[in-house]
């Protein structure tokens, strides 16, 4: 029998920041659950868009000629090729959609690159 997804339930599965964890597979694309605070890395994702979710809290996306501030309930895409980074000054609660297989920190490797497909 299928059951839905309980976003709140899944959150509370882990504490750790930055490390995105895939909660479903749609087509070719992950939906995943991710913590933030503090500042991430700037990087890029040159042959995907990513798709941001603020579920709870509020979060920027920096880039090199603007600066986008989400609060719970809105939603922000950066384009592919834009180089970006998110931060949070407190924890915040991020849903986002994007192809498999993408690094989270895309074209930069660093302390924060996250292994793939951590499921929760």
């Amino acid at each position: 029998m299928a059951n839905p997804i309980n976003l709140d339930d899944k959150l509370q599965r882990f504490s750790e920041h930055w490390t995105p964890k895939v909660i479903a597979e749609i087509n070719d694309y992950q939906v995943k659950l991710v913590k933030i605070v503090g500042e991430f890395v700037w990087h890029q994702h040159d042959d995907t868009d990513e798709l941001f979710v603020c579920l709870k809290g509020e979060m920027s996306i920096e880039m090199p000629s603007d600066k986008v501030s989400l609060k719970a309930g809105e939603l922000f895409v950066v384009p592919k090729g834009m180089r970006h980074k998110p931060s949070a000054d407190q924890e915040c609660e991020v849903m986002l959609i994007e192809p498999k297989g993408v690094t989270n920190t895309g074209d930069t490797s660093s302390d924060r690159t996250a292994p793939n497909d951590q499921w929760i």
